[in-house]
């Protein structure tokens, strides 16, 4: 029952005309405060990436050179799948206890209820690849050839790009059937091209063959479209029957 009155401070909070950054605040509390005390996201994020990660070191064998050709596959792969199960909770705890029925009928708006979604998933996938990367640098015996620092900038806007289209797409699939099967089935695809920059620009700066610019900007340039789309969009797939 606990989850109930944490939605009231946003409802209360727009009856006031506080502003819109003061509501995603609030709800981005509440979401850190229950992934907290629960930590069921972050657990089971945290053990499919390692376990991923585990599984393709002690499979191959692979040289220096190799790895670096290899690991950002790898990586992103393991991280895309493992989001997913975070991505799958960000929702499913607002269905108890009519959580999502009392946004739904609040005056809040709903872009500020995703983008505080999308910023929680962010912090709770970036935890996760935090605390996992120095194990698969470890495993793989990984180094930078090129500018280590755009290693960071690839790593926010990969992240980005993963939880804005998931928390999308996982919001639109809530009501389905099935939908631990579903959002994989809306996610992956729609995911290729971010994913696809992301392995690119990793593999360039571990390698040092080429330059990631281009592949940064593509990268770039889609989290701006799709964080635009879900902001306009959301409020659409919020009252949806």
């Amino acid at each position: 029952m606990s989850a109930t009155p944490s939605v009231l401070p946003v409802a209360a909070g727009v009856a006031e005309n506080i502003g819109w950054v003061d509501i995603v605040r609030a709800s981005l509390r509440k979401d850190l405060r229950l992934e907290w005390r629960s930590k069921d996201a972050l657990n089971a994020m945290g053990f499919f990436a390692l376990l991923v990660v585990v599984i393709f070191a002690m499979s191959f064998d692979p040289s220096a050179e190799e790895s670096r050709r290899i690991a950002g596959g790898i990586f992103w792969v393991a991280f895309l799948f493992a989001a997913v199960v975070a991505l799958n909770q960000t929702w499913a705890r607002e269905m108890r206890n009519q959580v999502l029925d009392a946004y739904r009928v609040s005056p809040a708006p709903a872009s500020a209820l995703f983008f505080s979604k999308v910023l929680g998933n962010f912090l709770f996938v970036g935890l996760i690849e935090t605390l996992v990367s120095p194990l698969f640098i470890i495993f793989y015996n990984l180094r930078t050839v090129g500018p280590a620092w755009q290693l960071a900038v690839v790593f926010l806007l990969g992240t980005w790009a993963l939880v804005a289209n998931g928390t999308f797409f996982a919001a639109l699939s809530l009501r389905t059937r099935n939908r631990e099967v579903m959002l994989p089935l809306l996610l992956f695809p729609i995911s290729i091209p971010a994913l696809l920059a992301m392995v690119q620009a990793t593999t360039a700066i571990l390698s040092g063959e080429n330059s990631p610019e281009m592949w940064i900007k593509i990268l770039a340039g889609y989290d701006v479209v799709f964080t635009v789309a879900g902001l306009l969009l959301f409020e659409t797939v919020l009252h949806a029957e």
